[in-house]
């Protein structure tokens, strides 16, 4: 059996056309910046900030938080989406839920600020759900379907460890790789290029 591409997804943004010309301007446009591995997927040159409040213990106030420069991904989508590590969300004061992507109601709110203007989101914040991407003939070869949950191993010099809880995503246009966060990937020591085995 084929072994699985590990990627660690670092925290990223995905904004609506309406959102990115409020940050950067009336008919800004996404800029390439690098293409991803999931065929159309790119990141761009533009850069925003997360702006979130975390309580004062001593004063009971809250106090803005910021994590400056975060890339947005492209293409612009239908829906806005701010996609982080729990490591982030605490560091930020955002209640985000572990969600896959584009399940976004209730989820955490931030401000986002562009170098044009700042987009208050009342929802959109999550930590995404690790997940693998496939194609039917992918899925077809591994023995498995769309949103079943699998187990996949990552063996890493002195730090291997099994990913449950991660969600199988088929789509045609898909390209095999599993997506895990920066916290997923320090725990088990992900460096340079790294595999996984899917064990069902």
């Amino acid at each position: 059996m084929r072994e699985i591409l590990v990627e660690t997804s670092a925290r990223h943004v995905h904004v609506t056309q309406e959102t990115l010309e409020v940050l950067f301007g009336k008919g800004a446009e996404l800029e390439v910046r690098n293409m991803l591995s999931q065929p159309g997927q790119f990141a761009s040159n533009q850069r925003v900030d997360i702006v979130g409040y975390k309580k004062n213990k001593a004063t009971g106030e809250l106090v803005e938080t910021r994590m400056k420069g975060v890339s947005i991904l492209g293409p612009v989508r239908k829906a806005n989406q701010v996609e982080i590590s729990l490591t982030d969300a605490r560091s930020l004061g955002i209640n985000a839920p572990v969600r896959e992507s584009g399940d976004i109601a209730g989820s955490g709110a931030c401000k986002l600020v562009g170098p044009a203007g700042e987009v208050e989101l009342k929802e959109g914040v999550i930590v995404a759900k690790r997940h693998i991407h496939m194609t039917p003939a992918d899925a077809e070869e591994f023995g498995v379907k769309n949103g079943q949950i699998v187990k996949l191993e990552v063996n890493t010099n002195g730090r291997s460890l099994i990913f449950g809880d991660v969600v199988v995503r088929v789509r045609e246009d898909f390209a095999l790789a599993c997506h895990i966060d920066t916290d997923e990937s320090n725990a088990a020591g992900c460096s340079g290029q790294v595999f996984g085995k899917l064990i069902k």
